[in-house]
């Protein structure tokens, strides 16, 4: 694995020169969150994912009703969307609106009135890359680009030239306003999801569907997770 990661680095940069997209963001415990001083680095195996998180001793299956806010885009000076166009961070807010909402709805009632049993979810968009148009999709057939891809899978890792989200979790007891887990996550297609790399904004679209799924797993667990 490492030397097949060796040999590939000098055909990968090349790729690169004429894509910045290739360059990973990293996300942040952003400043602007109201979690943001609870939030720790994570050093849990899924750090990679969730680089930080605050997690109270909550057993999830107390709750059966969740408020779940609008969704917001953040706007603080570390924000990462780099010059995202606002249509662009209105659509992927938009999207994560209504995923979560279809997801968390096979495990809760939604409501919109604090009440004993009852969860209040924030979801913020802290960020986002899109995919490089045509190249992403192209460097799936190459076969340097597929080598790459194949050694990304393997690590759970991102693909060439493809895009991702980052965003924040916050979620309390709508009945007394008390913070039980916050977290900052990247999500990110798998490199070998062909139909992820194409639109600019379809690998962001993947991976707010797989963080949706990934949280009503985690509301489903019987403690923290």
């Amino acid at each position: 694995m490492a030397a097949l990661d060796k040999a590939l680095r000098p055909i990968v940069a090349l790729l690169c020169l004429g894509a910045s997209a290739c360059s990973s963001v990293e996300p942040i415990a952003y400043s602007g969150l109201p979690s943001s001083a609870h939030l720790q680095p994570n050093r849990q195996e899924d750090a990679k994912r969730i680089p930080f998180r605050y997690a109270a001793t909550t057993d999830w299956r107390a709750y059966n009703r969740i408020i779940i806010d609008p969704v917001a885009i953040y706007r603080g000076a570390d924000h990462q969307f780099a010059d995202m166009a606002e249509t662009d961070k209105a659509s992927l807010a938009e999207h994560m609106q209504s995923e979560f909402a279809e997801k968390l709805k096979s495990r809760f009632s939604i409501t919109d009135r604090p009440a004993p049993n009852t969860l209040r979810l924030k979801l913020t968009l802290t960020g986002a890359v899109t995919s490089t148009p045509v190249l992403g999709t192209l460097s799936r057939f190459d076969l340097a680009g597929g080598l790459y891809n194949g050694v990304q899978t393997v690590r759970g890792g991102e693909g060439l030239m493809t895009g991702s989200v980052i965003y924040a979790v916050e979620i309390r007891d709508a009945a007394d306003n008390r913070l039980l887990t916050a977290f900052v996550a990247k999500q990110y297609p798998s490199p070998l999801n062909i139909p992820a790399s194409i639109g600019a904004l379809s690998a962001a679209r993947t991976g707010i569907e797989k963080g949706a799924e990934e949280l009503v797993e985690q509301l489903s667990r019987p403690t923290k997770s």
